[in-house]
């Protein structure tokens, strides 16, 4: 086993969203700082979107399932028992190298759900704890907006950039839901309307190609907007690094981590404090590796993988007669709408979902079963017509419907495959509940009337389809009570006090919006929480 050289202050394991919030808090108060991240820096040379074959080659460069990747870097899982697909990108960056940038803070009842609505949990901390965070990630993001949405409470903060523009498609919803008399706002993305050097972006020429590799480097990922200035500034990032176990002392404590690389070499890093920030999967599943215990790691409470998310996501399409130019846009999000985001007494279901509006996309996306549905194919006979018919006038909602958590859906490790490594690998274990499937036709039905208000001459229900999971959240569960929860409001283990969790893992519950704002927000306040308590720090002698 090669070993570091050098102890460090803290080890991240991870470098998406959170680890890369993390990392430059830390390195802002000088703390030495080294991150493991399993894959690699991503190849823009492979972003194909100002090329004739992108839609040809997307799945080939830049693919959702880890499974279906000839080249995964990351770790393989098991999703025979789950109704959903998770869909990652593991490298520098994390999955925000296919997120649709969809920008959404949690709104106040999001953070008070037992008190509310009866179920799930309370946050240990409000909406407005985290509002100060918000603003300081979404400049270091790069967020586009406008100010005032009248669903939030109002603020004083903007967001750094103006809103993308509203296309045709999305000024006819808009005025569909003005007659309605339904909420609507301009859309938040993390994508850049104008240059912004203070995050390394450029502007967006609005290609509706955000989710596979952005060509002009506007959509905001932390390999852009983060990682070049904290490695410049003297974070060790190590690359190809397959974090297999943290380690931990006699004082059970932890001491750092050991980690495979791509060439099979095993290799050791000692720091005062670990942070963990490898996802809703990852994070639970290198706990549950990682101990003394057939347990895993800081799992007294034996919650770590349970209570697992996935956000249910709905889609609905309006198909207009003339050509609304939506091979074009942002995706992204051109507006979206909260009008049945609150729990209704009058409805079967508790909470409620986000719909964000987005463009048709090009020809192959109208071919594909998502959004479209398998059962709206139209291939065969009549294809041509079909085709036309879908090209440059269509457009859809989105809609992210919150998720409750439920101890039965769970990461587990399997007790029959292993990893190239020879690790267990995940198992996921899911089933979308009766509330949600009760909250997606609810939705479903009122998009199809939003749609249909827009003018629409055809409106098309998409159909569940399995590889929708983006967001991977809940299973290593954040709360006051060290019986009740895995660690604490502050994202550190109630077992073992140098040891924290600053991804979606830690969420008590999902709400109903895309969740990346509030992994960035609640990472930054976590992370200065701990460099303030830095002289308590328990650490391994």
């Amino acid at each position: 086993m090669r070993n570091h050289q050098e102890r460090y202050d803290a080890l991240i394991v991870g470098a998406g969203p959170s680890g890369a919030v993390a990392a430059k808090r830390l390195r802002e108060d000088g703390f030495s700082v080294i991150v493991l991240e399993q894959g690699p820096w991503p190849d823009y040379g492979n972003a194909r979107a100002d090329h004739p074959d992108y839609e040809l080659t997307l799945d080939r460069y830049w693919p959702w399932d880890p499974n279906r990747d000839p080249n995964n870097p990351g770790y393989p899982f098991d999703d025979s028992e789950s109704t959903l697909t998770p869909l990652m990108w593991n490298g520098v960056g994390g999955s925000a190298l296919l997120w649709a940038a969809q920008w959404q803070r949690q709104m106040p009842s999001d953070f008070k759900v037992r008190t509310l609505d009866g179920v799930a949990d309370d946050w240990p901390l409000s909406y407005e704890d985290l509002v100060p965070f918000y603003a300081r990630v979404e400049r270091d993001f790069g967020v586009s907006g406008l100010a005032g949405d009248p669903a939030f409470p109002a603020t004083e903060d903007r967001p750094p950039m103006p809103a993308v523009p509203l296309r045709e498609h999305g000024r006819r919803v808009a005025q569909a839901h003005n007659d309605l008399g339904w909420h609507w706002w301009p859309g938040t993305n993390a994508i850049a309307t104008r240059d912004y050097a203070e995050a390394n972006l450029r502007a967006c020429t609005q290609r509706a190609t955000c989710m596979r590799g952005c060509v002009e480097h506007a959509k905001s990922s932390p390999d852009l907007t983060h990682w070049p200035a904290l490695v410049r500034g003297g974070v060790d990032l190590v690359t190809g690094a397959h974090v297999r176990r943290i380690t931990t002392g006699s004082d059970g404590l932890a001491t750092g981590a050991v980690y495979t690389d791509a060439d099979g070499r095993d290799h050791r890093v000692d720091a005062d404090i670990v942070i963990l920030c490898a996802n809703g999967i990852g994070t639970p599943r290198l706990m549950l590796l990682s101990g003394d215990s057939d347990d895993g790691l800081g799992n007294s409470t034996g919650l770590i993988g349970k209570r697992l998310m996935m956000h249910p996501l709905g889609q609905v399409i309006g198909v207009w007669d003339d050509d609304l130019g939506t091979t074009r846009g942002v995706h992204g999000q051109q507006m979206h709408s909260l009008e049945f985001y609150e729990t209704d007494d009058s409805r079967d279901f508790v909470r409620g979902a986000k719909w964000g509006l987005l463009p048709g996309g090009g020809p192959l996306t109208a071919t594909r079963s998502y959004p479209w549905g398998s059962e709206n194919s139209i291939w065969g006979d009549g294809f041509q017509e079909g085709l036309r018919s879908r090209l440059s006038r269509s457009a859809w909602w989105a809609i992210i419907s919150e998720d409750l958590p439920e101890e039965h859906n769970r990461i587990v490790l399997d007790p029959a495959r292993t990893d190239r490594w020879g690790d267990p690998i995940a198992k996921i274990e899911y089933t979308t509940s009766e509330n949600s499937d009760r909250m997606l036709k609810f939705h479903l039905d009122r998009a199809m009337e939003s749609m249909q208000a827009a003018g629409a001459s055809q409106v098309i229900r998409g159909s569940w389809i399995k590889e929708s999971a983006f967001h991977h959240l809940g299973t290593v569960l954040m709360g006051d009570d060290p019986e009740t929860s895995v660690v604490d409001g502050w994202g550190r283990s109630h077992d073992v006090p140098n040891l924290f969790v600053m991804d979606g893992s830690v969420m008590p519950t999902s709400s109903g919006m895309n969740p990346t704002a509030t992994i960035a927000a609640l990472a930054l306040r976590n992370t200065e929480h701990l460099v303030e308590e830095r002289r308590f720090q328990k650490v391994a002698k």
